[in-house]
């Protein structure tokens, strides 16, 4: 069947439609039980009606992280920040607390970006805005573009382990998640600038 003869159910989806009701089942049944079938059923549509927007389940769930993270992206107030003079460093450590709280604040966030390939242009696309704080600051694109990809690593790494069995084990240790999260972050700031710093003496 060729893309002009879509089923007409189909025809009445789009890719936002889909995301969004996926993200809202996501909530409801946790990952294990998002499926496609579902989703579909939410939706009103047969199962095979998905296909023409979303090849795979694995496709849909990155265009669902990437969906999450440019809501986050795009309700920062990267403007006033950079109008107000804010510090590099401060918006990087506030974007990597606001991520924290967007995977958290969601069931099973950190498993939908875990399983999912956020990169490329799709990354450059969720983050264009602070990209353009890291490239006015001194940072090359392909340099911001990294260090943007680093910092979301880093805290999706942190907040698997918080959803996870063992971060009871951790709490219970009596271990600051908050204290170890920020500690980390710092680590990746301070690679930052020096990688900055020798950039800078190489021009």
């Amino acid at each position: 069947m060729g893309a002009g003869t879509a089923p007409r159910a189909a025809a009445r989806l789009d890719r936002e439609r889909v995301v969004r009701g996926a993200l809202a089942l996501l909530d409801e049944v946790g990952l294990d039980g998002l499926t496609l079938r579902r989703l579909a059923d939410d939706l009103g549509v047969k199962a095979p009606a998905l296909y023409w927007h979303f090849a795979s389940k694995a496709d849909l769930l990155a265009e669902m992280a990437t969906t999450m993270l440019r809501d986050l992206i795009e309700g920062a107030a990267w403007d006033e920040a950079t109008a107000a003079g804010e510090p590099w460093q401060e918006c990087v450590r506030e974007s990597a607390a606001n991520v924290r709280a967007m995977l958290l604040g969601r069931r099973d966030g950190a498993r939908v970006f875990s399983g999912a390939t956020v990169s490329g242009d799709r990354l450059r696309e969720a983050i264009a805005e602070p990209l353009e704080i890291l490239t006015a600051a001194g940072f090359s694109t392909e340099d911001a573009t990294r260090a943007w990809g680093t910092l979301l690593s880093y805290v999706l790494g942190f907040a698997i382990e918080e959803q996870s069995a063992g971060s009871a084990r951790a709490a219970a240790a009596g271990e600051d998640s908050t204290d170890r999260f920020t500690f980390g972050v710092d680590v990746v700031v301070a690679g930052l600038e020096e990688r900055l710093r020798l950039a800078s003496e190489t021009w």
